[in-house]
């Protein structure tokens, strides 16, 4: 696959990640607009943009063969460890965004913003730590 192709689709997966993550965070704000309801929002939605990346990163970034519980577990678990840093950032500014603005808007382009900077650093993570086993689209580059 080329550079060019590369980038395109990780930022393609990037951007429905990141729809699903905000949309989650969307519908579970939506039961209540109080403070309280922030974090689970937050960790709801994060959870749901990982499954969604980690699925369309193994298979059309990565072009991971393995297969089974095992091999997934393993990759899902080394996968979630090397986004720990990069959803700190990703928290820290869409957080920063929220407590000086304190609109949906703000707290939504802090998002964009921290998940754009996490996922460059997240690409380099994973493929020098989690997908290492074959010669997949992201080994080329």
């Amino acid at each position: 696959m080329s550079p060019a192709t590369l980038v395109l689709r990780y930022v393609a997966f990037a951007v429905i990640a990141t729809a699903g993550n905000l949309a989650t965070q969307r519908v579970v704000l939506g039961f209540d607009h109080g403070h309280l309801t922030y974090y689970p929002a937050l960790l709801a939605g994060t959870a749901v943009g990982l499954v969604i990346k980690y699925l369309l990163d193994k298979r059309w970034i990565f072009a991971d063969p393995s297969r089974g519980l095992a091999a997934h577990g393993r990759k899902f678990t080394l996968y979630t460890l090397m986004g720990v840093i990069t959803t700190a950032i990703f928290w820290g500014a869409e957080t920063l965004f929220w407590l000086v603005w304190q609109t949906q808007a703000a707290r939504e382009a802090g998002a964009i913003v921290g998940l754009s900077i996490g996922y460059f650093a997240k690409y380099h993570l994973d493929r020098r730590h989690v997908f290492t086993g074959g010669a997949g689209a992201g080994q080329a580059t």
